[in-house]
C-alpha cells in the first residue's frame, strides 16, 4: 500500500466548497485573534525548547483556524500534537532512515515552486515499493517536515501534485488512509494549500465517496481535478505554474524526470539544516531555500528497517489511532519527559477558558 496514495486520498473531493470557518474568522479583528493565540499559549503552559519553538504565533493560529477559532478545541489539538512530536520526534528523521521508501519517487519535493511561491510535493501512487505501513507513514512525515523546512518566509502552505499514471485498485487501502488522515489533519493543520489530482481514473470516485468520511471539509475541499485532454482544466496548471519548469508528466516542458541520486543529495543537505531550527533558531516557516543542484550518488545500502513488513517489529503503542514507532524512553531528556507528563495530565474538558466564561 502506498503512502503516496494515502497522502492523496486525504485531500480529494468532488469540488471546492467554502470553509465553514471562513465567516467566523473574518469576523475576528487582529486583536481578537491575538487574544485567542495568547490564551492557547497560556493554557499549554511552559514547554521544553523544541516544543516551545513549535508553538509560534503562526503555529497556534493554524490550530485555531483548524478548529474554527475555538480556544478549547485548538488547545486540545495542539497538546495532542506536542505529545506526538515529543514521542515520534519527526524533526529527527533523516534521509538514511527513509531512503529505501523514496527510491521510486513516490513522494518528493520538486526543485520549483508555484506562482505563489509555495513548496510543491509530487506524489505517484503507482510507484509504491514498500509493504510497511510504519515505513510509509514515517516517510510521509519526513516529506512533510522537509517541505515545511523549505517554505519561503511569506508562505506556510504547500501544493500537492498527484500523478495518477499507472494507478489501479491495488493502490487503495482505507486502513492506511485513515491513519494518514490522522497524521495530516491532527498534526499538520492548515499546511495544505491545494491538491491537484492529475488524470484521476473514473473508478476512483466511488472509493473517494467512502474514504472522505474520515476527513474534515476544510481538508477535502482543497482540491482541483485536472485532465490532460481538457483545455479548461489544464489552464489551472498554466495559471499556477511556470510551464517551462513544470514537469512534462504534468503537461510542462521539463523532461528531466526524477533522479534519485540528485534528490538524495538535496535531502542530505536539508538534513544538515534541520537541527538549527529546533535549537532556538528561526522557525521552519522562515527557513531559507537551499541550493537545488547536486550530482553526488545515492547509497542504497544505508537503508533502515522501513522496508520491513508492517508485521515486523510492530509497536503496540498508539497515538490517537496511529500506529507509530515511539522513541525509546532513554532518548528523551528530563525536560521532554516533564513536558510529556504535563501534557498527559491536563484534562482539557475541565479547563475553563474565556470562551466558556463568555457563554456562561
Amino acid at each position: 500500500m502506498s503512502s503516496t496514495i494515502d497522502f492523496m486520498e486525504v485531500t480529494m473531493s468532488e469540488g471546492l466548497k467554502k470553509s465553514p470557518s471562513n465567516g467566523f474568522e473574518n469576523s475576528l479583528t487582529p486583536e481578537e485573534q491575538q487574544e485567542k493565540i495568547n490564551e492557547v499559549r497560556r493554557l499549554v503552559g511552559p514547554l521544553p525548547e523544541k516544543l516551545s519553538i513549535y508553538c509560534s504565533d503562526a503555529s497556534i493560529s493554524r490550530h485555531l483556524r483548524a478548529r474554527n477559532w475555538s480556544v478549547k478545541k485548538a488547545t486540545k489539538m495542539l497538546k495532542e500534537t506536542l505529545k506526538w512530536r515529543a514521542q515520534y520526534k519527526p524533526e529527527e528523521i533523516r534521509w538514511e532512515e527513509v531512503a529505501r521508501e523514496a527510491e521510486t519517487g513516490k513522494i518528493y519535493r520538486t526543485n520549483y515552486v508555484d506562482r505563489h511561491g509555495r513548496t510543491v510535493l509530487v506524489m505517484r501512487p503507482s510507484c509504491q515499493n514498500s509493504k510497511s505501513t510504519k515505513g510509509q507513514i514515517r516517510y510521509l512525515v519526513y516529506c512533510m517536515e522537509n517541505a515545511i523546512l523549505n517554505f519561503s518566509p511569506d508562505q506556510e502552505q504547500m501544493v500537492w501534485l498527484i500523478d495518477f499514471h499507472g494507478f489501479n485498485l491495488s493502490h487503495i487501502s482505507l486502513k492506511v488512509t485513515k491513519e494518514t488522515a490522522h497524521v495530516l489533519q491532527d498534526h499538520y493543520p492548515e499546511r495544505l494549500g491545494l491538491a491537484i489530482l492529475y488524470n484521476p481514473p473514473k473508478f476512483f470516485e466511488p472509493f473517494w465517496m467512502a474514504a472522505k468520511v474520515f476527513l474534515e471539509p476544510k481538508t477535502y475541499n482543497k482540491v482541483k481535478f485536472v485532465y490532460s485532454n481538457e483545455v479548461n482544466t489544464m489552464k489551472i496548471m498554466e495559471d499556477l505554474f511556470d510551464m517551462n519548469h513544470l514537469e512534462s508528466a504534468f503537461g510542462g516542458k521539463d523532461n528531466s524526470g526524477f533522479d534519485i541520486s540528485k534528490y538524495a543529495e538535496r535531502m542530505k543537505e536539508d538534513d544538515k539544516r534541520m537541527p538549527s531550527l529546533w535549537t532556538g533558531g528561526s522557525h521552519p516557516s522562515v527557513a531559507p531555500q537551499p541550493a537545488l543542484t547536486s550530482t553526488a550518488s545515492f547509497d542504497a545500502s544505508k537503508d533502515s528497517h522501513s522496508d520491513a513488513s508492517e508485521n515486523d517489529e510492530t509497536d503496540s503503542s498508539q497515538l490517537h489511532g496511529i500506529n507509530t514507532e515511539i522513541a525509546s524512553p532513554e532518548h528523551n531528556t528530563p525536560a521532554i519527559d516533564s513536558g510529556i507528563k504535563g501534557l498527559e495530565n491536563v484534562h482539557l474538558e475541565e479547563v475553563t477558558t474565556q470562551e466558556d466564561q463568555a457563554h456562561g
